[in-house]
């Protein structure tokens, strides 16, 4: 498998603009002054990514505390996004990136490998960046189950 080309730590966060869950235009810029937890998935409601997405849920008030805002994103449509906030009470904004443009530019969009099959997909990676919009910190492992308590750990260590 090839090595995923991911932004560096230290370097500014390559900026986006896209859509959220309800259409409107979402950029990382207008983030600035708070951390931002971007983190990338495969796909709504499928079962790990509910897992992932339930934890940071259920975790606002601690991300609030630190001053962190959490965007979700994959390639799904923003129809599909709605459903997933819907039906799992999400307090969070989920992004789409259907053309996987910012997937390409954080690196996260790579040949992938599931029983025996390769295709390109998202891999499950988190970008933590400070108010600066500077790329402080990446989860290269993430856990579904623990996703949202290691963003805490790593928010506190920053």
């Amino acid at each position: 498998m090839s090595k995923l080309n991911l932004p560096e730590v230290g370097q500014p966060a390559p900026d986006f603009t896209t859509v959220n869950q309800d259409g409107e235009s979402v950029s990382l810029s207008d983030f600035r002054g708070k951390t931002v937890v971007l983190y990338f998935y495969p796909k709504a409601s499928t079962p790990g990514c509910t897992v992932q997405a339930c934890g940071i849920r259920d975790s606002r008030e601690e991300l609030e505390q630190r001053n962190a805002v959490v965007l979700g994103i994959s390639p799904d449509e923003p129809k599909r996004l709605v459903n997933f906030i819907s039906k799992q009470q999400l307090n969070f904004t989920l992004l789409s990136d259907p053309e996987h443009k910012i997937a390409d530019d954080y690196g996260v969009w790579a040949l992938k490998k599931f029983m025996g099959k390769e295709y390109e997909g998202i891999h499950r990676l988190t970008f933590i960046i400070n108010g600066d919009g500077q790329l402080v910190h990446i989860m290269e492992k993430v856990k579904t189950k623990t996703h949202h308590d290691d963003v805490l750990a790593i928010l506190d260590s920053l």
